[in-house]
């Protein structure tokens, strides 16, 4: 096991990744910005280095400045967290090269899977079943598009090849519509990616978005642990995410982690990654994308399974076989989790200032990841997540029913958050029911 590690991240997964490392006996080090540092990951850390000035480019994005960070504190390896360089496959193959251990899979499976045409190639190699769809084009392969589009069957879908998160997602529903809606997709890739080439797929009508957890060692092992159901999204970003999904049955279950194995086993894979699916009314399932880090969402996984993904990742980095096998895992109960933002519920808008009162829910099965408190200044420079609450119950009625209870004592103030819309949410008929999909929050509830 490594003696110390940098957290090249901030906020509360660079503290989640502090506890993970505390409990095995690992040093830390934070890196920060000159905008966080008062927060509570610089503090908790055994070391903390500033990297640079409030924009992300000079702080949190600058791989020169974490890479010296971490030599100069005699780090051995680099956890990224989620967000920021956690994806980027340029970023692991530095630290390589700088003598680090990238705590995360092989570089080329990043590479890979970043490119989600080659994903989508990958994939298909593999058996696993795609959408239908293109392969790239780029700013000067345009005329040919119409003709594919109406092959696939509108509506479809354009994205980026280079893209997640669902940033530059565009929905054509008409074939009028379909230059406009190229034009819109290749500059937002552009400015969100340097890389314009985008590429078709069917849109499917009402979906549900079903993700796979996996682990994977260096010595050829590989496992998964059950599903995630992340059907609540707003601006296809995730909201709520529970385990097991309400509509998988034993049988797509069995189908859906095993597609999600041959995916990791067809690039390589190894460490903490997620494979995401979306599912039609008839649960047929199709690859959607593979996050090739820990995700937000994890802490459902940990509350069902029992398993610690991040140490986890951590003895994996170190040369450790899995200890888990696959006939051992086993899931318990039902867990939800509700991203806490600091943004106004009704138009989704970030909303920074200076939180002046903070009073945090407690009690058995409640878990609470957050990095604010009273009399912190949430700066307008990084993603408005303030906190994730997980409640477990013994099925998902007792989990819903606690999560409100939960939910009720949260109380901020100073600036808006969504927790009046989380608890609207909760209380739908369609997300009780369990039938709700990813249009859940198109219009108001």
């Amino acid at each position: 096991m490594f003696t110390k590690i940098l957290i090249a991240n901030r906020g509360e997964i660079a503290l989640r990744v502090i506890e993970a490392c505390r409990e095995l006996g690992v040093s830390t080090v934070a890196v920060y910005s000159e905008a966080d540092a008062k927060v509570r990951h610089v503090a908790a850390a055994d070391e903390a280095v500033l990297v640079g000035p409030p924009p992300p480019a000079a702080s949190y994005l600058n791989i020169p400045a974490i890479i010296e960070a971490a030599r100069q504190t005699g780090a051995e390896a680099i956890h990224p967290g989620y967000g920021f360089l956690a994806e980027n496959a340029e970023f692991a193959r530095q630290c390589e090269a700088a003598g680090l251990v990238f705590i995360g899979p092989p570089a080329q499976a990043i590479r890979q899977m970043g490119d989600k045409v080659r994903a989508r190639q990958l994939m298909q190699a593999a058996g696993v079943p795609v959408v239908p769809g293109t392969e790239g084009f780029g700013l000067d392969q345009m005329d040919g598009l119409a003709a594919e589009a109406e092959k696939i069957g509108y509506p479809v879908m354009i994205k980026a090849a280079a893209g997640g998160g669902g940033i530059g997602m565009t929905i054509v529903s008409k074939p009028e519509r379909l230059t406009k809606g190229l034009e819109q997709a290749q500059r937002r890739a552009q400015q969100a990616f340097g890389n314009a080439t985008i590429y078709l797929e069917k849109a499917i009508q009402q979906p549900k978005h079903i993700e796979v957890q996996l682990l994977g060692d260096q010595h050829g092992q590989l496992i998964h642990l059950f599903e995630r159901e992340c059907s609540v999204q707003r601006r296809h970003q995730k909201v709520i995410e529970e385990s097991p999904s309400p509509v998988v049955d034993v049988e797509t279950r069995q189908k859906i982690t095993q597609a999600a194995v041959e995916a990791g086993r067809a690039v390589g894979y190894h460490n903490a990654g997620t494979v995401e699916f979306i599912m039609d009314q008839e649960n047929n399932f199709y690859f959607l994308e593979m996050n090739t880090r820990i995700q937000v969402e994890h802490p459902v996984t940990e509350m069902i399974t029992g398993v610690d993904l991040v140490q986890q990742q951590l003895k994996i980095a170190a040369g450790e076989a899995l200890s888990l096998s696959q006939n051992e895992l086993s899931q318990n109960g039902h867990a939800i989790e509700c991203r806490i933002y600091a943004e106004d519920p009704e138009r989704f808008f970030p909303s920074p200032g200076t939180i002046t009162t903070y009073e945090v829910p407690s009690g058995d099965h409640i878990r609470l990841d957050d990095w604010v408190e009273g009399g912190l200044e949430v700066t307008p420079f990084y993603d408005p997540l303030l906190a994730k609450l997980i409640v477990w119950g013994s099925d998902r009625e007792e989990a819903i029913a606690r999560t409100l209870e939960a939910l009720a004592q949260y109380k901020i103030e100073g600036i808006k958050t969504n927790i009046s819309l989380h608890q609207k949410i909760l209380a739908h008929p369609d997300f009780v029911a369990g039938r709700y999909n990813v249009d859940l929050l198109s219009k108001p509830l």
